[in-house]
């Protein structure tokens, strides 16, 4: 059986985008991508989806409060779910929130430091960085993530090479999926099927590695 845990923010919980800013919904159990990519990956493997809304990299959220420091509770969870054979790593589009002010190069080597962080816990064979969509100024959450498109620039390149620089895997959700309008940050149910269904290659590549 191989295991596979999505660390990862509001995009691997399956939030809906948003209506009321701060009022969350879900979308349906069988249309997020970690449930889609488990489904194509069918028997013999484990999906594990630990996704937390506002899960930022290595930051405290002073607003929204909670355990979202990814960095932080990433030792309990890497141990609660041990042996892991591949981990999958998105995060980094809560790091681009105004009240963060931080850009493209420090979020990379943020998702570095959870990356070597992870490694150093010794319970992984795998990882998998995932580059997030780019983020939009628009809809319920423009005031929140006012200044994230500026900010993101270059984020794609960074993120590759701290890929690059450690031998792991490396996917561009945003070649394949796109944030609504509606929000700015959040996926709809079609792009969680699609997403799904690339991420499911793109582990059978990855595991395929381990062997």
């Amino acid at each position: 059986m191989a295991v596979i845990l999505c660390y990862g923010d509001s995009n691997t919980h399956g939030t809906r985008p948003m209506r009321v800013a701060g009022v969350s919904e879900r979308h349906a159990r069988a249309q997020r991508w970690p449930e889609v990519m488990a489904r194509a990956l069918g028997a013999g493997h484990e999906v594990i989806s630990e996704g937390l809304p506002g899960r930022t990299t290595v930051h405290d959220d002073p607003v929204e409060g909670g355990e979202r420091n990814g960095i932080k509770v990433l030792p309990a969870i890497l141990h609660s779910h041990k042996p892991i054979d591949l981990m999958i790593l998105m995060l980094g589009t809560n790091d681009l929130k105004h009240r963060f002010s931080v850009g493209a190069y420090e979020i990379a080597r943020s998702v570095e430091r959870i990356l070597l962080a992870t490694r150093a816990e010794a319970v992984t064979r795998g990882e998998l960085i995932v580059c997030p969509a780019p983020a939009r100024e628009t809809g319920t959450l423009t005031d929140v993530f006012a200044g994230a498109e500026a900010r993101q620039a270059g984020l794609e390149a960074h993120m590759r090479a701290v890929a690059d620089r450690h031998d792991c895997g490396f996917v561009e959700a945003g070649a394949h999926v796109a944030v609504s309008q509606g929000d700015g940050v959040h996926w709809e149910a079609d792009q969680h099927e699609r997403f799904g269904a690339v991420m499911a290659e793109q582990a059978r590549i990855a595991l395929g590695r381990l062997r």
